[in-house]
């Protein structure tokens, strides 16, 4: 089936530059290597940009069915958004209105998930444990209730942008007026959870399958949070990451209990990971959780999928499987195509 890939790359085709830009996009790897395993599969693809020019494109490449007026291809969405708050709402919102399916969540779950606090909330109201938390935009905003050393980022972001581990009130305020200043958002402010930290990815949608649990190992290593520069691998003490985790049966039972009610309050589908805190009583607590999980091949969830059986090109058609088998109740039909470079269907 034909099958678009979206991404961000240059964030040209916008009307004017106007609220925070999005830090974060695949690289050219990574995309081409979705390209080449969309089309190991039977797909004829191609890459587009999550923009403006989006609808046109789409037209042009899967134009709907002219008897049925039913859509006839698909989205494989990578694109984080060009600029703004909730920014991963973007091209899914395009989609919606345009009537094109597409892999991943929808804008309700990524709305929900990408900010911290309605995540925080709504994972509270399903019984799920999470860190005691305020959010500030001054000082005067600190809820003097919270336990040092608190934890600051903020509170529409990912990939440990502007994140601080704080041990008193004079680091406090001046990383929020970090966040404050360089994000333009409200900082969230949550209380430390000492222990171990493990990431959950889950794939599908009903039933979702939890792969095995990927534990970060910080032994031997002074700061025991998961830094900007440890996500995207520059970092010479990277925690190691351990999959499947160190962990006796009952703390596995209840990290599964606790992954299926945090995916199913916040909206999530087809794939996504959840990061969560072991305290040193033992008991977990969820951190956050990330609606478009990375495919990158050091992330956490791809270190998952692989010790499950998946080698990244099964991964990238299951995804598309599982997507098409939500929306039509089947997999998604195919035929050979050839494999084409990047240049190629960068043309496309």
């Amino acid at each position: 089936m034909k099958i678009a890939v979206v991404r961000n790359r240059n964030n040209e085709g916008v009307v004017a530059r106007f609220g925070v830009p999005t830090a974060e996009k695949y690289g050219r790897s990574a995309v081409q290597g979705v390209l080449d395993a969309l089309r190991a599969a039977g797909h004829e693809t191609i890459v587009l940009e999550g923009d403006g020019t989006l609808f046109s494109r789409l037209a042009e490449f899967m134009p709907a069915d002219p008897e049925t007026g039913l859509p006839t291809g698909m989205v494989f969405n990578m694109a984080y958004g060009v600029q703004g708050e909730c920014r991963y709402v973007h091209t899914p919102g395009l989609l919606e209105m345009a009537g094109v399916p597409y892999t991943g969540s929808s804008p309700r779950g990524h709305a929900a998930c990408l900010d911290k606090v309605v995540t925080k909330l709504l994972i509270e109201k399903a019984g799920v444990r999470t860190p005691r938390f305020c959010t500030m935009w001054t000082a005067a905003d600190f809820d003097s209730s919270l336990r040092f050393p608190l934890v600051v980022k903020p509170r529409h972001e990912s990939t440990s942008l502007g994140l601080a581990l704080v041990h008193d009130h004079v680091a406090l305020v001046a990383a929020v007026e970090n966040v404050v200043a360089t994000y333009g958002q409200d900082a969230l402010v949550e209380e430390y959870i000492d222990g171990r930290e493990v990431a959950i990815g889950l794939l599908g949608n009903d039933p979702v399958e939890i792969l095995p649990i990927v534990e970060l190992d910080f032994r031997g290593r002074a700061s025991k949070i998961v830094s900007k520069g440890d996500k995207f691998h520059k970092t010479e003490d990277e925690p190691e990451k351990l999959c499947p985790a160190p962990l006796d049966a009952e703390l596995e039972r209840k990290l599964h209990a606790l992954a299926h009610k945090v995916w199913r309050a916040c909206g999530c589908r087809d794939y996504a990971r959840i990061d969560v805190r072991i305290g040193l009583d033992g008991e977990p607590s969820v951190l956050e959780i990330n609606s478009m999980a990375s495919l990158g091949a050091g992330g956490s969830y791809m270190r998952a999928a692989t010790t499950a059986g998946w080698t990244f090109e099964t991964l990238v058609a299951e995804i598309v499987d599982r997507a098409h088998l939500r929306c039509f109740g089947t997999r998604a039909p195919r035929e050979a195509q050839p494999v084409t470079a990047w240049a190629d269907a960068q043309e496309a």
